[in-house]
């Protein structure tokens, strides 16, 4: 079957995505980055570059397609040009329209938990785009999901990359009020299921998980998780718009909006008992909160250098050590195997518990920094002589680091090379204060304990360098960042198919 997903870079639209092609599915992916955004997949995945919210460009989007996936939306607005009428409710109606128009014969719609009950403007706008689903011709399946979390989501990741790096949290509204969330794989699973059953037409199903949390409740939750405990500020909700305009203008995401807060107040949970459908008519078990919460601690989204702000920076430190008593291949298995002792004693690899100290293809390291609380970065590449690593959401950087170790002659190199802009402008102010000069300690550090870890020496010294590039260079640099993750993403599709 071939499906057309709109809004498939998104948290939900991603893991459809993937469990689409997993069931054997072609997938026509839209987006506005279609080309780029469908390299992630190792097959089976076209690309239409546009947005739901511009008619003229989704025209033969549908074309040859069985099923459209329409999961495109905003849950926040940024006047005037995004907007829940031009996106929520204007998207919905122009995919319907491409819809009828290529006689593409179901539609699924991703809705929201409390769309037909709500009062907030974007359930109202959810609301709007249903009674357009509903005049489709042919077989349409509403699906209603709870607050869904996964890697990214603007909730409980932002909740949880709050609870890593500040030293206060705060809490809006008093933090009790309720909401059923759904962890995005088992919400992907039914969207699965659903594209291959008929049965289902004419339904609009609510979905959630098995249990009710609330801010308090995640909190707690993800204190364990973590390690950290930082202090709790409540926050009135009146001030809920002012301080996320304010965090906004800094590059800081709250972890609740108005409008969110508006639907927590309303109760963002499955209301009629027995009518969850996630139990009920797809018989799913759901993933338990602990277990989904401990999923996402390791799967943060990667911080890509184009995501930064200020110039792109590279600093290059290195040595070139004579008299190494291992080669440039058994140099970097040590440091590989013992990055965790390797690195200075301000670079806590044991930051959170069972965090892996090792560098292993694909894994998530945790660690904790000076006035910065606990950051991640994902070993994006590993060979035999070097590694890079990527940072991920909540890092003060957004960039790479190369590790590499190359015979030269008669001396072995060592080489560090980070490639990084801050992520916002908040951290660019700390990078410019005393950032900089730590991040140029951490690496000469390093590379001082590989030179001793060689048995060898480096009669010129650790040396350093470092510059902000030209734009046509940073390009280049954002470039081949993005294809390592792509890449790595990629292998773990395949890993998975």
């Amino acid at each position: 079957m071939k499906i057309l997903v709109t809004g498939g870079t998104g948290v939900v639209g991603q893991a459809a995505v993937s469990e689409l092609t997993k069931r054997g599915h072609t997938v026509r992916l839209l987006s506005r980055n279609a080309d780029q955004d469908s390299q992630q997949w190792p097959g089976g995945v076209e690309s239409w570059p546009a947005s739901v919210a511009d008619a003229e460009p989704l025209r033969g989007s549908a074309e040859g397609c069985d099923l459209v996936l329409h999961v495109a939306g905003i849950a926040s607005e940024t006047p005037p040009d995004v907007t829940f009428e031009n996106t929520n409710v204007g998207g919905t109606r122009n995919i319907v329209t491409e819809a009828l128009r290529a006689k593409c014969g179901r539609l699924i719609y991703i809705s929201s938990l409390g769309a037909d009950t709500g009062n907030s403007a974007y359930h109202r706008s959810k609301a709007r785009a249903e009674e357009i689903v509903r005049g489709f011709a042919g077989g349409w399946t509403i699906l209603r999901p709870g607050n869904v979390y996964g890697p990214g989501d603007d909730v409980v990741s932002t909740l949880l990359t709050m609870v890593r790096t500040l030293p206060v949290i705060p809490v809006i509204g008093g933090g009790d009020d309720e909401f059923q969330p759904i962890w995005v794989e088992d919400l992907a699973k039914i969207i699965g299921e659903t594209s291959e059953r008929t049965d289902l037409h004419g339904k609009s199903l609510d979905l959630a998980g098995e249990e009710k949390t609330s801010m308090n409740d995640l909190l707690n939750r993800l204190i364990t998780i973590t390690g950290r405990n930082p202090q709790r500020i409540p926050v009135p909700s009146l001030l809920v718009s002012a301080g996320a305009a304010l965090a906004g203008l800094a590059g800081i995401k709250m972890p609740i909006t108005e409008e969110q807060l508006t639907m927590l107040r309303e109760g963002n949970i499955v209301k009629i008992p027995g009518s969850n459908a996630v139990t009920g008519v797809f018989k799913l078990t759901p993933t338990p909160l602990d277990s989904g919460l401990r999923f996402l601690a390791d799967e943060q989204p990667e911080n890509l250098p184009g995501e930064g702000v200020g110039d792109l920076r590279r600093k290059l430190f290195w040595a070139d050590i004579a008299n190494s008593t291992l080669s440039a291949e058994d140099l970097f298995e040590r440091f590989r195997t013992r990055f965790g002792e390797l690195t200075p004693w301000h670079m806590d690899l044991e930051a959170e518990p069972g965090t892996p100290t090792t560098l292993e293809e694909g894994a998530t390291l945790t660690m904790s920094l000076p006035l910065r609380g606990n950051i991640q970065v994902r070993v994006q590449e590993l060979t035999s002589r070097s590694a890079v690593l990527g940072t991920l959401r909540g890092h003060p950087l957004a960039g790479a680091v190369r590790f590499l170790s190359e015979q030269r002659g008669d001396s072995l190199r060592f080489e560090v090379q980070a490639y990084d802009r801050a992520s916002n402008p908040v951290d660019w102010l700390a990078m410019r204060t005393v950032g900089d000069t730590l991040q140029s300690q951490t690496w000469r550090s390093l590379v001082d304990a590989i030179v001793a870890e060689s048995g060898g020496t480096a009669p010129d010294g650790v040396q350093g360098e470092e510059e902000s590039l030209p734009p046509d260079q940073a390009e280049r640099v954002e470039e081949w960042v993005r294809d390592l993750v792509m890449a790595r993403k990629r292998g773990e599709e395949r890993k998975t198919a």
